[in-house]
């Protein structure tokens, strides 16, 4: 069964956005390195989308199973604005308790568009 998509982004310009929001170059390693801490909570990104997040990942509390979060092993990954605005919002709020700042975005986004197979 093949399911609608909107697909009216892609993660370049997901990055390229998040960076001129931002206002300065995002960096991979950075992104990296806020991925996988833990804010004072108990999660943080990896916890669900795994390390590196390249493969099916599980939420922490629900167990659903989640795609890969790395656009070169899930080639819906960024490529629908709403989904991402959506994501980053619950996510963040989810893990730092608070929504994450462009500069933030842009980051993990760069992280997660190095990734490769």
């Amino acid at each position: 069964m093949h399911t609608a998509h909107a697909a009216d982004t892609s993660p370049a310009q997901q990055l390229n956005h998040w960076t001129a929001q931002a206002g300065a170059p995002a960096k991979a390693e950075r992104g990296q390195a806020l991925f996988n801490q833990r804010q004072g909570g108990e999660w943080s990104c990896a916890s669900c989308h795994g390390t590196p997040p390249t493969a099916q990942g599980k939420h922490a509390s629900t167990g659903k199973a989640i795609a890969p979060l790395a656009p070169a092993f899930n080639v819906k990954a960024f490529t629908d604005t709403a989904k991402v605005d959506k994501w980053f919002k619950r996510n963040c709020k989810d893990v730092f308790s608070r929504e994450c700042s462009a500069q933030e975005k842009a980051d993990v986004l760069a992280y997660l568009i190095q990734l490769k197979p």
